[in-house]
């Protein structure tokens, strides 16, 4: 057999064999438990600007954009900016596509730094709220004719919020490409943990996906991509389209 099919058949073979190792989940539970309460995702940046991310959502992401090769990646939820400076210097190494990032607010310190970075030629901002008609209409504009598309949400993480943006933005995903749904770890926190926020156990991201999947049988939970990481803000959010 050809040693790179070998490897690749290993490699899945040992994927599907972890997300069964009960000894591991449950490190990774205590974990993450323990990782959200220190903010451990807050401590990393890319390419100078903080990326609210786990390491391991990072890569994620880049094998995800090596495979589909995406003419366009739209993210709702900027921050400090480092998720779509991200994205884009993946594109940039590839040689094709662009970025378009939405927030409701993106504050003048973040601003300036995104628009000076050399990634920005890859970059369109958007600011207004990601569900409203007009901040979608442009969307849709932007997303005309492009081939391949990815949808990344990290926005306002409540039931009712992520729902309304997987069916506004859903249709703009391509076929084998994916709609990423962060932050779904929400559901399996304690039921005190995020009393400060407007989401929480049974109202955030994960039920969001749950309502969703119900009556989109064109998405599908990717659950290899589940086993491999182990370690992820979005566990089953990681939705492919198949149809």
């Amino acid at each position: 057999m050809d040693p790179i099919k070998r490897f690749e058949q290993e490699r899945e073979r040992r994927i599907q064999n972890q997300g069964k190792n009960m000894s591991l989940l449950e490190a990774v539970r205590d974990f993450q438990e323990q990782s959200i309460k220190s903010l451990y995702s807050y401590n990393f940046s890319w390419m100078g600007r903080p990326i609210i991310q786990y390491p391991q959502d990072i890569v994620m992401m880049q094998e995800i954009l090596w495979d589909v090769k995406p003419d366009l990646v739209i993210e709702t939820g900027i921050a400090h900016g480092g998720s779509i400076i991200f994205y884009a210097s993946i594109l940039e190494l590839m040689g094709k596509g662009e970025v378009l990032g939405i927030d409701i607010e993106i504050r003048p310190h973040n601003r300036k730094a995104i628009e000076v970075h050399p990634m920005f030629k890859r970059i369109t901002m958007i600011e207004g709220s990601s569900v409203s008609p007009e901040v979608v209409e442009q969307v849709k504009t932007h997303a005309e004719s492009k081939q391949a598309v990815l949808v990344c949400l990290d926005s306002n993480h409540t039931h009712d919020h992520v729902l309304h943006e997987l069916e506004l933005y859903s249709s703009i995903v391509t076929p084998g490409s994916y709609i990423v749904v962060f932050d779904t770890i929400i559901e399996y926190m304690a039921d005190d943990f995020f009393t400060h926020r407007s989401w929480g156990k049974g109202n955030n991201p994960r039920t969001a996906v749950q309502e969703f999947l119900r009556t989109h049988d064109e998405f599908v939970i990717d659950g290899a991509i589940q086993n491999k990481l182990l370690i992820t803000v979005a566990p089953e959010g990681y939705l492919k389209r198949i149809k």
